[in-house]
Formats: C-alpha cells, sequence, structure tokens
C-alpha cells in the first residue's frame, strides 16, 4: 500500500504536473507560465513562513499555558508540507499547497485524521512501537 502512494508520489505525479504545464503553456505561452511558477513559488512560500512562525508561537503560548497543542503541531506539519509543495514546481502542487495554508482546509484534514485514528484505535488495528537505534 506505501508502495503504490510513493509510486504516485514520485512518478505518476511528476508526470501529470508536466502534462498540465504543458497543456497551460500550449494556452497562454511559456513566459506566462513559468513566471505564475515562480510567482506561486515566492508566495507561498512567504505564507508558508509567517503562518509558520505564527504556529511556532501559538504552539509556545500553548505550552506556557500548560495545554496540549497537538492541533497547532498538526498544523505545522501540514505548513510545512505546503511549503514544500508550493516551491516544486508545478500547477497542482501549488493548488494542494495553497489549500493547505487555508485553516479551515487544515481544520478539514485535522478532524478528518483525527476520525480516522479514533476509529483504528477502537478496532485495535494501530499499534505504537518503540525503537532503540
Amino acid at each position: 500500500m506505501i508502495f503504490s502512494y510513493l509510486l504516485v508520489l514520485f512518478v505518476a505525479m511528476p508526470l501529470i504536473e508536466l502534462w498540465v504545464l504543458l497543456v497551460l503553456a500550449a494556452r497562454i505561452g511559456w513566459p506566462p507560465t513559468i513566471l505564475l511558477v515562480f510567482i506561486t513559488g515566492i508566495v507561498g512560500a512567504s505564507l508558508a513562513r509567517s503562518q509558520g512562525l505564527q504556529t511556532v508561537a501559538a504552539i509556545q503560548r500553548d505550552m506556557a499555558n500548560g495545554v496540549m497543542p497537538a492541533p497547532r503541531l498538526m498544523d505545522g506539519v501540514m505548513i510545512l508540507l505546503a511549503g514544500a509543495m508550493l516551491i516544486t514546481p508545478g500547477i497542482l502542487t501549488d493548488i494542494m499547497g495553497f489549500m493547505l495554508l487555508v485553516p479551515a482546509t487544515r481544520q478539514i484534514i485535522r478532524n478528518y485524521m483525527r476520525l480516522k485514528l479514533e476509529k483504528k484505535l477502537r478496532e485495535g488495528s494501530v499499534s505504537f512501537t518503540y525503537r532503540e537505534f
């Protein structure tokens, strides 16, 4: 199962991105397409940085107040993933990256992941292991 996700991530996704870039360039031209990729990368990295710093500050506040910052930590991971997607050249990864920068979208994903984990815990299909290296 993990192999299929990796196959899609490292083989299919770049091919799909290339196809989308070629189609877009055929419609609007190469210079605007390249400019679009650069602008979304710069704007996205800037937004991810600012939201990341805000999330780190929120985590520090939560910890100072004795509150478990689990939702904020998940936000931090999603913002980091968004930043990686936004600096990767491509239109689809930029769309997914910008979606992860929207707090409402992160909330939906966080709730989905929590429900999925709770279901697996109820079923007993999750196990936690500790390995010492």
